[in-house]
């Protein structure tokens, strides 16, 4: 019955897309009917990337969905830069990594079975996190004082993307090619007898992502106006409803996956998607925007504290590699304080220092 539910809610991804050129259906209608219309879109993603999963393995299936469902993410960003939302685009960046980090895996856990992670590949991911972290720190800690955008900035930010690709890159290399040693050692038999070929499993994805990025940016277009009339600051919005929205693939995926008894696969996906932010969509998005009005890494201190902290709650949570309803209700518990510090924080202009918050808070 839900499959069937979801099979039919597809449909109305085609359709918000028609509905907004054709109809004037208000801001708050566009809002709901889109996010109605991801939920879908995501299961799909999900579907295609456990059947990708069959025939690659795990690790590069996780890669998969990260890499497609990462996809609307970007379009969002460059969208908001060419509308001048430089606080939205930092915003949404850094909030999808934190929201990978705590609340997908967290969920993730929360519904899967027990079980036991990659150790190997969770501190890959862990450690290029830390690698982009240390990195923002070049041109964040200049913006904390004076404009954020201002040409300095901007021209820290170059090398520091230049470099988080080129170590995304390496990264990226070693762990496909340990997952394809991995997977090969595996017996074939192994393979589920309906599992899609790659080929199809690949196509879906790919259609699945085109469709998900054209709602994903109807739905941000009525963001402002749905904010406004709720009272939420331009950064929360971004922070915490554009990060969600444009990880909804991640997000239903991994669930989805996780809840049929493949929490490793889980993992790998909201990891993988958490890293892939961090030191591929970022710097990706940062050097596009040259192609439109340059972008500053100027992130806030709230965001450098709740990336960093994100971070060593994940690590020390699964440090030893198993994974329980128990952790995941602490990343999701983790995932609360830092919607709560972004809340509070507000907007750069007149918003709450981090650190007098998070001492507040402490």
């Amino acid at each position: 019955m839900v499959r069937r539910a979801l099979l039919v809610g597809l449909l109305l991804g085609p359709l918000v897309v028609v509905l907004h050129y054709v109809a004037n259906l208000g801001d708050t209608l566009e809002f709901v009917l889109s996010a109605l219309a991801l939920v879908p879109l995501a299961w799909l993603i999900g579907e295609a990337t456990e059947h990708a999963a069959e025939r690659t393995g795990p690790g590069i299936g996780g890669f998969l969905n990260a890499t497609f469902g990462n996809a609307p993410e970007l379009i969002i960003a460059l969208i908001a830069i060419n509308e001048g939302l430089t606080e939205v685009v930092r915003g949404s960046l850094t909030g999808s990594v934190v929201g990978n980090l705590l609340l997908v895996l967290g969920f993730s856990l929360l519904v899967g079975p027990r079980g036991q992670l990659d150790r190997w590949s969770s501190f890959v991911s862990f450690g290029a996190i830390g690698i982009a972290i240390a990195l923002f720190l070049v041109p964040a800690v200049p913006s904390w004082s004076g404009n954020p955008d201002r040409q300095e900035i901007v021209d820290l930010s170059v090398p520091v993307s230049i470099a988080l690709l080129v170590v995304y890159a390496i990264v990226t290399y070693f762990s496909l090619r340990r997952h394809r040693a991995m997977n090969r050692s595996q017996d074939d038999a192994d393979v589920r007898v309906d599992a899609w070929s790659l080929r199809s499993a690949l196509g879906v994805l790919g259609v699945a992502t085109v469709v998900t990025a054209l709602v994903a940016e109807i739905l941000v277009g009525s963001l402002e106006a749905f904010a406004e009339q709720v009272g939420l600051s331009d950064f929360f919005v971004s922070a915490v409803i554009v990060a969600i929205v444009g990880n909804a693939a991640e997000h239903g995926g991994a669930v989805v996956v996780a809840h049929r008894g493949k929490v490793d696969l889980a993992a790998e996906i909201a990891l993988a998607s958490a890293a892939q932010v961090a030191m591929f969509l970022i710097p990706a998005v940062t050097l596009l925007s040259w192609l439109i009005e340059p972008l500053a890494l100027g992130f806030r201190e709230v965001e450098i504290a709740a990336l960093a902290g994100g971070l060593l709650v994940t690590a020390a949570t699964l440090f030893r590699g198993t994974v329980s309803k128990g952790r995941g209700a602490v990343l999701v518990a983790a995932y609360v304080v830092v919607v709560v510090l972004f809340y509070v924080a507000g907007n750069r202009d007149g918003g709450t220092d981090a650190v007098a918050l998070a001492g507040a808070l402490a």
